[in-house]
């Protein structure tokens, strides 16, 4: 939808989707004389449930904003608007410990904190980028358990036992608070090639982090990666963790 006031071009877009029960609402609106900016493209995921969620969007390359405003409500009590903790690209804060979504390394990411949201409450994040012409807005709506995703667990190590067999440990992710209240699942991949093709298996879930690993081909190259996710199944599985290459031994170690 799109009118013309005077000199200055408005325009509208509203997107509804229903998930089950849940409603989503995307409401992307500018306000500007000229071409119209870039809509602020928002991803928000909950790496330590249910502690601290973020929302993260790219600075436009081009004709960047003269600032962001971002605030968030629950969708039942709308009229209590709650400013959201703005970090800008580059920044150091200790919020930024965990790892950001994958992203091109290009990108220069803005994070918005959300710390402490409530359980099984639907949420509203609005993140506006603000032109010296008018403004563009992404407006969202989420519930904490459909939004987790830990970061990659750390420390993965792989270990031979002997030509055909190998033990695969690593570490949760440090980020994920109360693991003893809340524990992870894990999934590991493996992939080697064959013959040229490509070949990769994913085994689990696992709820400790060793697995014994049998029946491998002595003298192949593998690597490995390990996800986590929320023990009970809440949102997706972490990023892949960094591959671990190991070729199997043709000898007995």
């Amino acid at each position: 939808m799109a009118a013309t006031v005077g000199s200055v071009r408005v325009a509208v877009t509203l997107l509804m989707c229903v998930l089950g029960s849940h409603a989503l609402d995307l409401l992307r609106a500018t306000s500007i004389s000229g071409n119209p900016p870039s809509t602020p493209k928002v991803h928000c995921w909950c790496p330590s449930y249910p502690n601290v969620t973020f929302c993260t969007w790219p600075e436009p390359s081009q004709t960047p904003p003269t600032h962001y405003i971002a605030t968030h409500s629950e969708r039942h009590r709308q009229q209590v608007i709650k400013q959201c903790h703005l970090i800008p690209p580059g920044s150091s804060s200790s919020f930024l410990m965990s790892s950001s979504p994958s992203s091109s390394s290009s990108e220069q990411l803005w994070h918005c904190v959300l710390p402490n949201l409530k359980l099984l409450t639907d949420y509203i994040i609005n993140i506006t980028a603000v032109y010296s012409g008018g403004s563009s807005s992404h407006l969202s709506s989420f519930m904490l358990e459909d939004i987790v995703k830990p970061d990659p667990p750390v420390d993965v190590r792989v270990s031979p036992l002997s030509i055909r067999n190998l033990m695969v440990e690593w570490s949760p992710p440090p980020s994920w608070a109360n693991l003893d209240i809340l524990p992870l699942k894990y999934q590991i991949l493996y992939q080697w090639e064959h013959r040229g093709i490509p070949k990769f298996v994913k085994l689990g879930p696992f709820e400790s982090t060793e697995v014994e690993l049998r029946g491998l081909t002595p003298g192949r190259p593998y690597l490995f990666q390990v996800c986590a996710k929320e023990l009970l199944g809440l949102g997706e599985c972490s990023d892949w963790s960094l591959p671990v290459k190991i070729t199997m031994p043709r000898v007995k170690p």
